[in-house]
């Protein structure tokens, strides 16, 4: 099997791959990632459903896929992950289009905003990131036949704090944006955990995947400043002799996410957290660049989170 690494893109991750006939749902396809994402897939004969908050933008980030493929193929559906009503408005209309899934990359995503409230109430990127997508995944689950896979979208971003049970809102705890970003992003690892744990069993898995760093509009909410500082703690965090962080284009962000979903063996990724196309080490390191924490695949925190996130959005799955 080939190698891959930090700098492969998604075509190479994918070439010789048919996906003809497999179905795959992709969030977050209006920009960056998630339209590489798709773009790479339908490429391969793929059926790709993307999903997007705001389908005009979506429908023009999508336009050369939708009308250059000339064998898998592409529509869209709405859901805005910060309003439990249109999660399930989009899980209500994938469930009565009844066709199944071969994969869903949940790829959408906000990070670092200043402190803000979704429709339900719950912190925005806590809500966003990781319980939109609980609900949805968790609703369409009779969607994924056996063999198929879900990808989590999470990041090196899981370092800078793991999740609070006990004050997932801020209601108690000073808010800061990377803090609520790093929580939502171990949410994202932990999630994938416990659904790949209840899923196995029927032949259907689940892992998480840090993309790397890539100049995104994720970013719109950092200054300059912010991102140079940020750079700067990850190259100082890093032992001699490593090369300098540098940014990833945005075929070579995606291609972690179909690397996992469609090219590793599914016991390889099952249940774990993966960069650069392959398999994080867990490590205590420091830092932000290489592996994963342990709170992060801790297989407890990931039942007592599930438990948690089925008490806020009050639904049992």
């Amino acid at each position: 099997m080939a190698e891959f690494g930090a700098e492969s893109t998604t075509d190479e991750v994918l070439e010789g791959v048919s996906l003809g006939g497999r179905r795959i749902l992709v969030t977050g396809v209006s920009s960056g990632l998630g339209v590489e994402t798709a773009r790479a897939l339908v490429a391969h004969g793929a059926l790709v459903v993307g999903a997007a908050r705001n389908l005009a933008k979506a429908r023009a980030a999508t336009e050369h896929i939708r009308t250059q493929s000339k064998s898998g193929g592409m529509e869209l559906v709405q859901l805005d992950l910060s309003s439990l009503a249109s999660v399930l408005a989009c899980a209500d209309a994938l469930l009565a289009d009844g066709k199944a899934f071969d994969l869903v990359i949940a790829n959408a995503g906000i990070m670092a905003c200043p402190k803000g409230a979704t429709a339900d109430g719950f912190e925005m990127q806590f809500g966003t990131n990781h319980l939109g997508h609980f609900v949805l995944v968790n609703r369409i689950a009779p969607l994924l036949k056996p063999g198929s896979r879900l990808v989590n979208l999470a990041s090196a971003g899981h370092r800078f704090a793991d999740v609070d049970l006990d004050d997932p809102n801020f209601e108690r705890t000073p808010y800061t944006e990377f803090g609520a970003y790093g929580r939502s992003k171990t949410a994202n690892v932990l999630f994938a955990v416990e659904f790949d744990r209840r899923h196995k069993q029927r032949g259907v898995r689940a892992t998480a995947v840090h993309p790397g760093g890539i100049q995104t509009e994720l970013g719109r909410y950092m200054t300059a400043a912010v991102r140079d500082s940020l750079i700067a703690s990850i190259n100082a965090s890093q032992p001699p002799g490593v090369p300098a962080f540098k940014w990833k284009t945005i075929p070579q962000g995606a291609a972690t996410s179909v690397w996992a979903g469609v090219v590793a063996a599914s016991e390889q990724v099952g249940g774990r957290y993966c960069e650069d196309c392959h398999v994080a080490e867990i490590t205590n390191t420091e830092g932000l660049r290489g592996g994963v924490r342990p709170y992060a695949l801790d297989p407890q925190r990931a039942k007592a989170l599930w438990s948690k996130s089925e008490e806020m959005v009050g639904e049992r799955f």
